[in-house]
């Protein structure tokens, strides 16, 4: 994942981008993955191969994805879907997210009230 911002800041986050992408759009293969994260962030967010397929591997081995393989034309294609599993990673790993926004906006900007 490479972010036009700070690398180390987004470093963690390849995860939770993919599952809650797969929650939101249902079934997607690995460039179709690639393209939509770049499209939605307006090329701020670049998942490169790399990173991405063994961040697919790994998610699949933990029970968070499933893998379907279909021939497309003369080619084999892999579509990933979330488990039930990986719909409550995505709960948890969200309300992880918003809560540390709001410590750190608390921390960064302490007179401003959060609501």
């Amino acid at each position: 994942l490479r972010y036009m911002g700070s690398n180390q800041l987004y470093k963690g986050s390849l995860a939770t981008i993919i599952l809650k992408l797969l929650e939101e759009k249902g079934r997607m293969y690995g460039y179709q993955i690639t393209q939509e994260v770049k499209a939605i962030s307006a090329g701020e967010f670049v998942i490169t191969e790399g990173a991405l397929y063994p961040m697919l591997h790994k998610l699949e081995a933990d029970g968070m994805l499933t893998v379907e393989t279909e021939m497309i034309g003369n080619r084999m294609r892999k579509y990933y879907s979330i488990t039930h599993d990986g719909k409550k990673e995505v709960v948890d790993r969200m309300a992880e997210l918003e809560a540390f926004i709001r410590h750190m906006q608390t921390l960064l900007n302490p007179n401003i009230e959060l609501a």
